[in-house]
């Protein structure tokens, strides 16, 4: 029954979604009738008191921290200059500019914490370098979206944010636990761009001619020193112990204005729109969590999340197969609505069971955010395969959504191996500890 009901509530909240709502909006009206018509129409008593609790946690102050220094970097020229040190430090190598673009992802995820604001930096940028010199335009865009995911796992992520604010994880631990995966999954996509121009080199011309010396890959090494320094400060605090993630994200935050400043990028006008963008994606984000606490409030008040998990457990399967349908759930959720709506919806309704099972509350938190990465690329609603489209218009989407599907391998391969070696995230964290 409490399986049924799920289901029937999730049809609504896509037919309410079909509709343009906002997805707060949906998620806090899928509440509303769930609970007036199951409940009590007075459940809607309990939005606002959820509104003001989560507006007043002080924890929640770690998100509108790290919005503003993903904003105050997007308004800088890190991105591109990242781009050109890889381009110069790859050289020759087959793919060299489409890896760039996944090297370039990589860092500027470390310094952002968002996957459409990482790949519509590293898009613009990127696409048009590698079709100037005739690169196939389908691998030119999937290695851009696809790299743009990194946003959501590298530290410092938005998306680990709120897991660990929904399950009270720790922050801190989740960040940690996110930089080997995110470096894995680099790899894998990086590894896919170069059997892809292997198979086919008329992908990617030849580099043979782009040879470049030593010392012109040093000359280019201080213009990606403030993104690891800024990176450096933000994480490496944190896992000696010295700053609590909220601390981090203001030293991020004054740190980000000062690479700005020193590279004569801040300008009234420029802060006006920093903050101005700052309100509105922390708007956004406050109202997504608010929705979707309060459908989580209806289900529970509902018995839905702990029926759900009973009747798991009660079940003679073995835990990592009830992993794996949590997996497919995830990726057809993820077809149809963003990484932070999947996070409200899935994991209060799951994470006791998961954690029943005997599993660790960090590693769950790494292999969703993969599997919310994995849906920012996949259509109907892949949120990057839309940013790639709304900064690159010449392009059809049906071309920017040909060229992602090239990279859902990497990206399945990699949730696959945290899955079966949970070590990768938790290998870090441990080591914190000891």
């Amino acid at each position: 029954m409490d399986f049924l009901l799920f289901g029937i509530l999730i049809i609504i909240l896509l037919i309410i979604l079909s509709t343009g709502l906002p997805v707060a909006i949906s998620l806090a009206l899928t509440g509303f009738i769930a609970g007036s018509i199951l409940i009590s129409p007075d459940m809607i008593d309990q939005l606002p008191v959820i509104a003001f609790t989560q507006s007043n946690s002080f924890v929640l102050l770690i998100a509108p921290l790290f919005i503003l220094m993903s904003e105050i970097i997007s308004s800088s020229p890190v991105g591109t200059q990242v781009f050109k040190a890889s381009q110069v430090w790859l050289g020759k190598v087959p793919g060299a500019l489409a890896m760039g673009s996944i090297f370039a992802s990589t860092g500027f995820s470390a310094v952002c914490g968002s996957s459409p604001v990482t790949a519509a930096t590293i898009g613009k940028i990127a696409v048009p370098e590698m079709e100037k010199i005739g690169y196939n335009h389908k691998l030119a865009l999937g290695a851009t979206a696809a790299g743009g995911t990194l946003g959501i796992l590298i530290p410092p992520s938005i998306a680990l944010v709120l897991y660990g604010i929904i399950t009270e994880t720790s922050i801190g631990d989740l960040f940690i636990a996110g930089i080997i995966p995110g470096g894995l999954i680099a790899l894998l996509l990086c590894m896919t761009i170069f059997i892809l121009v292997l198979k086919n080199p008329s992908m990617a011309p030849s580099m043979e001619d782009n040879k470049t010396s030593l010392i012109e890959k040093i000359k280019v090494l201080p213009k990606v020193l403030p993104m690891l320094i800024l990176a450096l400060v933000v994480i490496g605090t944190i896992y000696i112990g010295i700053t609590t993630p909220t601390e981090s994200a203001a030293f991020g935050v004054v740190g980000a204005l000062l690479i700005i400043a020193i590279m004569k990028q801040l300008s009234f006008r420029g802060l006006i729109n920093i903050l101005s963008n700052t309100v509105k994606t922390t708007g956004m984000f406050f109202l997504i969590v608010i929705g979707g606490l309060f459908l989580s409030f209806i289900l529970t008040r509902l018995g839905i999340p702990q029926g759900m998990a009973d009747a798991i457990l009660s079940i003679d399967m073995p835990g990592w197969l009830i992993i794996v349908v949590i997996n497919i759930l995830l990726f057809i959720l993820g077809m149809f609505l963003d990484p932070m709506s999947v996070l409200v919806i899935i994991v209060p309704i799951f994470f006791p069971t998961v954690i029943g099972l005997g599993y660790d509350p960090v590693w769950f938190g790494i292999m969703v955010t993969i599997n919310t990465e994995l849906g920012a690329i996949t259509p109907p609603v892949g949120l990057n395969l839309f940013v790639l489209k709304s900064v690159l218009p010449k392009y059809n989407m049906i071309d920017i959504i040909k060229g992602s599907l090239f990279f859902m391998t990497p990206l399945i391969v990699g949730l696959i191996l945290i899955i079966l070696f949970p070590e990768i995230a938790l290998f870090l964290p441990k080591l914190g500890e000891q």
